[in-house]
């Protein structure tokens, strides 16, 4: 007599199809945020800004000046210098410079410069001097 291997047809059960189905839906998720992240990247250099709308305080003598530099371009800047220029009467009286580590795209980093003359008594120039790509 010759056997025959029937193996019965195996059903999945609930648990398996919801596995199933969880696994898939993440699967696509994260094929689609990689995908809509791909095609709408800014390809854009980063594009910094400096400001300081705030108010200049004096404490023991010092005059904190804080400012607030912003990337509204696509891509990360690196090692971002910021400088600032005191001058008074036509003279440099002061200057400052500031390092900031990196900013992605839309991030904000706020800081202050510090004089020990007052700056409102002059012309205060800050601006970024450089930085660097990733």
């Amino acid at each position: 007599m010759s056997q025959i291997n029937e193996q019965p047809q195996s059903k999945r059960t609930p648990a398996e199809w919801v596995t199933f189905s969880a696994a898939s839906f993440i699967l696509a998720t994260v094929v689609g945020l990689v995908g809509y992240t791909w095609l709408n990247d800014k390809h854009e250099p980063p594009i910094l800004s400096v400001s300081n709308k705030q108010t200049i305080r004096e404490i023991d003598g010092q005059f904190y000046v804080p400012f607030e530099v912003v990337n509204t371009g696509g891509e990360t800047a690196e090692s971002i210098q910021i400088m600032a220029q005191l001058r008074i009467n036509g003279g440099v009286e002061e200057t400052g410079d500031m390092q900031i580590d990196f900013l992605s795209s839309g991030e904000k980093e706020k800081g202050a410069f510090i004089f020990s003359h007052d700056p409102r008594q002059g012309q205060l120039t800050i601006r970024v001097s450089s930085y660097k790509l990733p």
